[in-house]
């Protein structure tokens, strides 16, 4: 058996030293080598501060009198680590100091927090595999650390092409390449952790960003690219606005488990603040060459809310937008944007408030483009039809929208699956029969000729005929009825009569002598 590292944390029991004594007995009996002592904790084992009780317990009698020690015999801490996939740091420390000494057991003698602790080196040390058939298995490996500011910095500094693949020239190019070929990516990871957005996954809900040197660097290059025409068209990433992490509490502790930093409201921890952002947009509209710099990915229009300086906004609109700004509302009935984890529409109204307001104040014309989504866990042909009348009252006409679509490890997968929301364990409504899915996606698009059959039916379902006329609040007019038919005896009074054909005279004029 490998060597064994055991500690102490939270306030001193009664109990707590007897502890120590039993789980040093207990290692020795299954044979450990060493037993060491963390000195104060984690905390004084991420200062390297062992202890080596094999020294210090060195017969039956120090053992006999470490369980009528009272307090802390090692000495204790209130030190909680962060999520291993926020901040790796103290992750590698220990398990770097684990390898140094050869341990193979760790224990936690305490409370919750000691509970954490464990639970937390378990999740980043141990490779899960979960047997799937007789011949295959599921393998996840610990998740990779999420890479530093610096880290980032060389990444982008590497020699890109800023074009696809040569391969594809023979099958025409790629279409795409225009948006992106002179976009620049700003940061990584996302802390809005909309729930069925699997970023967090990929990137983690840290957020980390590139530095101004290396994004103006990247800019500055661009300017001599034969290509280049004077406009960046993005600097943004999973989300533009996004700079630094939501909180220092979560650098120390780690991202909260059991809520989200900014939906259904932000978090009061919430630091929030755009001025970094601004300035650097600032500068890369300085660069000799560029003539635009344009902010196309997403923002979070709910963290602009909450920021009282209204500079970014202002500049946002004034520099930043290219006639259209999109924007992803997803829904606007509320059970659902919880369904969602997205915030309530309320904020998204304030937003949209503020943003004509201030496109009118400087002379501008300018629109939002809402992402919406149809057939999410929780929404029921009703609520589409909800969105379509609040589509309609606000003059916004989305050309496309998107179906729900399952992505692993997400909350709204679980949901789709299980017919259960996992946060509260309550029963959700999954739509998943493809002609329902037809009519919510018909509904957003409404005005659309093509899709008035499938909106008739939705409204039917709903029993929102109501919105089936002439009226300003109607989304269809009625169906046109051809009252002429054969064996209608009224039918001739209804209508306009047929066109008849005149027999004119075909006497021939007389000619003239």
């Amino acid at each position: 058996m490998k060597n064994v590292l055991v500690g102490q944390s939270g306030g001193p029991t009664a109990v707590i030293n007897s502890s120590l004594a039993g789980v040093y007995e207990t290692a020795k009996a299954c044979g450990a080598e060493h037993v060491y002592g963390m000195q104060y904790g984690i905390a004084g084992v991420l200062e390297g501060k062992l202890v080596d009780l094999d020294a210090v317990l060195s017969d039956k009698m120090d053992i006999e009198l470490l369980k009528r020690t009272p307090s802390s015999f090692l000495g204790s801490c209130r030190y909680k680590l962060p999520q291993p996939d926020v901040d790796e740091a103290p992750f590698v420390q220990l398990f770097d100091l684990f390898k140094q000494y050869d341990i193979g057991a760790v224990f936690y003698i305490g409370g919750n927090d000691s509970m954490d602790t464990i639970s937390k080196l378990s999740v980043y040390g141990k490779t899960i595999v979960q047997k799937q058939t007789d011949t295959l298995y599921l393998v996840q490996n610990p998740p990779m650390p999420s890479l530093t500011r610096e880290e980032l910095d060389e990444v982008f500094d590497l020699p890109f092409t800023r074009t696809y693949h040569p391969s594809y020239e023979a099958m025409g190019g790629v279409d795409a390449i225009k948006e992106v070929e002179f976009s620049i990516i700003q940061n990584r990871g996302c802390f809005g952790n909309c729930n069925f957005c699997a970023i967090t996954f990929h990137q983690g809900r840290q957020v980390v960003s590139r530095s101004e040197q290396s994004i103006l660097h990247e800019a500055e290059e661009m300017t001599h690219n034969p290509h280049f025409k004077g406009y960046i068209h993005d600097v943004g990433g999973p989300t533009a606005d996004f700079r630094y992490p939501s909180c220092k509490k979560q650098l120390k502790y780690g991202l909260c488990q059991n809520r989200k930093c900014l939906a259904p409201k932000p978090c009061p921890q919430l630091e929030i603040d755009h001025m970094e952002y601004v300035e650097l947009l600032r500068k890369l509209r300085r660069i000799k060459g560029v003539k635009k710099v344009f902010v196309r990915s997403g923002i979070r229009y709910d963290y602009l809310n909450a920021d009282p300086n209204p500079t970014f906004l202002q500049e946002l609109v004034k520099y930043h937008i290219s006639g259209q700004l999109k924007v992803a509302p997803e829904h606007c009935v509320n059970h659902v944007l919880d369904k969602m984890g997205k915030p309530h529409i309320q904020d998204f109204d304030r937003f949209c408030k503020r943003f004509y307001e201030e496109t009118k104040r400087i002379g501008k014309e300018q629109y939002l483009v809402p992402y919406l989504m149809s057939s999410h866990p929780g929404c029921t042909i009703a609520d589409a039809v909800e969105l379509a009348v609040y589509l309609k009252r606000h003059h916004m006409r989305p050309e496309q929208v998107q179906d729900f679509y399952p992505t692993p490890s997400t909350l709204s997968t679980c949901m789709y699956y299980t017919g259960i929301n996992p946060l509260d364990g309550k029963s959700v409504y999954v739509p998943k029969d493809p002609h329902e899915k037809a009519i919510q996606r018909a509904l957003m698009l409404y005005k659309n000729p093509a899709n008035r059959k499938l909106v008739l039916e939705g409204l039917q379902r709903a029993g929102r005929m109501d919105l089936v006329g002439f009226g300003p609040k109607c989304l269809i007019r009625p169906e046109k009825k051809n009252s002429f038919s054969p064996g209608n005896k009224n039918s001739g009074s209804s209508r306009r009569p047929a066109h008849r054909t005149t027999i004119r005279n075909t006497h021939k004029k007389k000619t003239k002598k």
